[in-house]
């Protein structure tokens, strides 16, 4: 469907819209400060949301910094995105147990999640959970462990007003506001003084009609329109202008390579905080008696030494192998696979990664052109 006209929706009314999300037998997950982060956390009160905080980012660096401003979203992201919520981090595929005739039974173990409502979305994680979608349901294995979890998501997006310095989602198109067709349920745009709301969907239309809304003004679109030209224009990173896909297969042997791996700690901290990393590993978790085992899909990481173990080997033995792997798969190798590139800009591989390792400056010199080329 398209996205509603945009509506007023005064600040003091926020918690009308938790307690219709509540009604309507949504468990309601919003952003709250825990352990010097932005997380997505059980939410039923507006006053848990992180009203003034900022965030400062930059290679290695994430800090929330307070400030009198009456927002509750005027940071960037956190280190969670919605993968988590849809892809979990380690969860029960299916057991096995012997019967009384000691026969093995097989039995799956399909999640039957609670409604969950997401606020504060932003669109480079709408973004993720599209590419999410692709590898998880639109392709030619449909997980139904995903899906579950998936059909019980509403999502309600924030247009994002203050990027980190580690942000570039303008360089991949996934920003800084949540365009129609992204798969929002709702979308605000946060003002000084309130919202402008959106709906993007029949559940985001009902949730819509139970809210006290009222007409907007033209002062309120401008406002909107001036917060994004300067959200767009705060970010300076950027993607090489070469194609991407085919510098990245020619230069498998770049000198940077090496010089990447003697920083990169493989730590695998940028797998983690991806949006569309969905690298996993399955394992057996036996019971002491026999007779039973549960098996389990659990995350994983390309850079790790086991996910690269084939039947007595492991093929990327060595650091600049598997940072080549991700790279050349994030923004080459990926596209054959879905039709998109992985990366949605939202630079959380920059803010997370311990040595500070910025994506964007090691694209720009393994793809420059180069003068024999």
């Amino acid at each position: 469907m398209s996205v509603s006209k945009p509506r007023y929706f005064a600040r003091r009314d926020f918690q009308r819209l938790i307690d219709v999300l509540l009604d309507c037998g949504y468990q309601c997950l919003g952003p709250q400060e825990k352990d010097g982060a932005i997380q997505y956390l059980p939410l039923d009160q507006v006053a848990s949301l992180p009203q003034g905080y900022r965030d400062v980012q930059s290679p290695a660096r994430y800090q929330l910094q307070t400030t009198d401003s009456p927002r509750y979203f005027s940071w960037a992201n956190g280190p969670q995105a919605l993968k988590p919520l849809v892809f979990a981090p380690r969860e029960s595929l299916w057991h096995s147990k012997r019967d009384a005739d000691g026969r093995l039974q097989f039995v799956e173990t399909i999640p039957e999640p609670t409604p969950l409502a997401v606020i504060g979305v932003r669109s480079c994680d709408l973004a993720g959970l599209t590419i999410q979608d692709r590898v998880f349901l639109h392709g030619d294995k449909h997980d139904p462990y995903y899906a579950a979890r998936r059909e019980n998501l509403l999502l309600v997006a924030v247009n994002c007003s203050h990027p980190a310095e580690t942000c570039f989602c303008t360089a991949t198109g996934n920003g800084p506001v949540a365009e129609a067709g992204t798969g929002f349920d709702l979308l605000l745009t946060e003002l000084n003084d309130g919202y402008l709301l959106q709906a993007g969907s029949t559940r985001g239309e009902q949730v819509a009609a139970q809210l006290p809304l009222t007409d907007a003004n033209d002062q309120m679109h401008y406002e909107a329109g001036q917060q994004r030209l300067a959200a767009e224009q705060t970010m300076s990173r950027q993607l090489p202008a070469l194609n991407i896909k085919k510098s990245l297969l020619q230069h498998q042997e770049h000198p940077q390579w090496e010089a990447i791996a003697e920083r990169c700690l493989s730590c695998g901290n940028c797998t983690m905080v991806c949006p569309t990393c969905f690298c996993h590993a399955e394992q057996e978790q036996p019971q002491l008696d026999g007779e039973a085992s549960v098996h389990e899909r659990v995350w994983d990481s390309c850079f790790t030494v086991g996910h690269s173990y084939i039947h007595g080997m492991v093929f990327r033995q060595e650091t600049k192998h598997r940072y080549r792997q991700w790279l050349t798969h994030k923004f080459s190798t990926w596209h054959g696979q879905f039709d998109s590139s992985g990366c949605v800009g939202c630079g959380r591989c920059i803010s997370w990664c311990p040595a500070g390792i910025d994506v964007t400056e090691e694209l720009a010199v393994i793809c420059k052109e180069q003068p024999d080329a």
